[in-house]
């Protein structure tokens, strides 16, 4: 059975920094891309980042390019998000997700198959 659960949300003023963690099971991390999406209320959901073990691969939206770094720890089964000068507008539920077959990273949430129950981030002084 597959499994994500994400941890590390909270509460932070504009500037400050947050690490999210996707703890993973029922599968094997490294033959798989993984994401990072987040939504915001009366907003759609937004891929926000991914990251492929097998090409290397990591890929950002415009919105947190240069802020967030994404990375994974294949023997710990886990995903990580490290959020660095954060502003109120990245506010929102993160989620992260595991695709759906052997692709190459991707933003589309349709190309994920499983989620986890995400996780508030709020950036407010």
């Amino acid at each position: 059975q597959v499994q994500l659960v994400e941890s590390g949300g909270g509460s932070v003023q504009p500037g400050g920094s947050l690490r999210l963690s996707c703890a993973t099971s029922g599968f094997t991390l490294a033959y798989f891309a993984m994401g990072w999406f987040r939504q915001a209320p009366g907003k759609e959901r937004e891929g926000i980042s991914c990251i492929r073990t097998a090409d290397g691969s990591t890929k950002y939206a415009d919105s947190v390019k240069g802020r967030f770094t994404v990375s994974r720890d294949n023997a710990a089964n886990t995903m990580y998000l490290q959020m660095n000068s954060l502003k109120p507008e990245d506010t929102a539920v993160y989620y992260c997700a595991v695709r759906r077959n052997l692709g190459r990273c991707s933003l589309e949430s349709s190309e994920y198959a499983y989620w986890g129950q995400g996780t508030q981030i709020t950036v407010s002084s």
